[in-house]
């Protein structure tokens, strides 16, 4: 909200729902469009890709489709908008989408410098190496003289500047722009090293390398990688519907709501909280500008964190990662929800 609009509130006194709306912005544009569009990676299997009948899977793809359940009661309303490192935030800058929901790396630098919001992470990583496993290495210590492949401008260039430093090696920075010639750059022996976020490489040794078994990923993990949507700075309303449809997730699952259940939670729950998720008992989506089953039909579309989670990167996905840090509060992980 600008300075004059919140002045504006203040002075006339009026409800938060009303300045909520006096902002306009992103909402009434996704509304006047019918979609909502969302920047994704596209090329990252567990996140978001296109199957052979051209259908989108991943963490992401849901992401925005929770979105849009939220905003029009129907998932299918989410716009896929394929991009690369370089261009899935200048898209945002732009306009040409709504939110980027691109494996983005919450970083100080990217949320205070460029005109844009990191909401809470959908899932937390770190930096890892993969080699292939008859060069013999167990340890990045053991990588002086090694060729690494890296994008531009990437964490991984970062970090790779990070890993030389901490073990006094020297490794040399192959350059490479797009992820897909990285891929075959690696998988072809031009460089020794692949260096990306460990769910990164999984999903890439899974879905692209000749032999899966035949490449390592090795035990060290450097630095954190706290990926999530990212909207733009000006508009206030829409940064909490995208943050409130991601603690719906995390809230559903902590409370055992699931896109099978759902239905016979809103009618038969007695669980304060379900009711208040439910909009049973409170305004529902008033505060946010949405409809009062908003929540319902994010759960109803796309099930809890849990579920969204298992069937695209779970231990039955093709990528098998363990929740870990992605776990629920209650059970040792990050994922947590604010009071409703």
């Amino acid at each position: 909200m600008t300075r004059f609009a919140v002045l504006l509130c203040a002075g006339l006194g009026a409800t938060a729902a009303l300045c909520s709306a006096a902002s306009a912005g992103t909402l009434d544009t996704v509304r006047q469009a019918g979609v909502v569009k969302c920047a994704v990676n596209g090329s990252r299997p567990g996140f978001s890709s296109v199957d052979g009948k051209g259908a989108w899977h991943g963490i992401d793809i849901d992401t925005c489709r929770a979105v849009a359940a939220a905003v029009f009661g129907d998932p299918s309303k989410a716009q896929f908008l394929k991009t690369n490192n370089q261009t899935r935030l200048t898209a945002l800058q732009t306009g040409e989408v709504d939110l980027t929901a691109a494996n983005t790396t919450w970083t100080r630098a990217r949320d205070t410098d460029l005109g844009l919001d990191f909401v809470s992470p959908t899932f937390y990583d770190g930096q890892g190496l993969m080699v292939a496993k008859d060069l013999g290495v167990s340890s990045a210590s053991e990588l002086d003289g090694a060729s690494v492949c890296v994008r531009p401008g990437s964490t991984s260039e970062r970090v790779v500047a990070d890993i030389q430093k901490k073990f006094d090696i020297k490794m040399n920075l192959v350059v490479i722009e797009d992820q897909k010639e990285i891929n075959t750059a690696f998988f072809g022996g031009r460089c020794d090293v692949a260096v990306q976020s460990t769910s990164g490489l999984s999903s890439t040794r899974a879905a692209v390398a000749p032999n899966p078994d035949d490449y390592v990923i090795l035990p060290e993990i450097f630095g954190k990688d706290p990926m999530g949507p990212v909207v733009r700075q000006d508009d206030a309303q829409w940064r909490d519907i995208v943050q409130w449809t991601l603690y719906t997730l995390f809230q559903a699952e902590e409370s055992g709501v699931t896109s099978a259940n759902v239905d016979e939670m809103r009618d038969t729950s007695q669980d304060p909280a379900v009711r208040r998720l439910l909009g049973v008992d409170d305004a529902g989506g008033e505060g946010l500008g949405l409809e009062k089953d908003w929540a319902y039909n994010v759960i109803k579309s796309v099930g809890n964190y849990g579920e969204v989670f298992e069937r695209n990167v779970g231990m039955g996905s093709p990528l098998k990662l363990p929740r870990g840090m992605n776990a629920q509060y209650t059970d040792g992980g990050l994922i947590y929800a604010p009071p409703l």
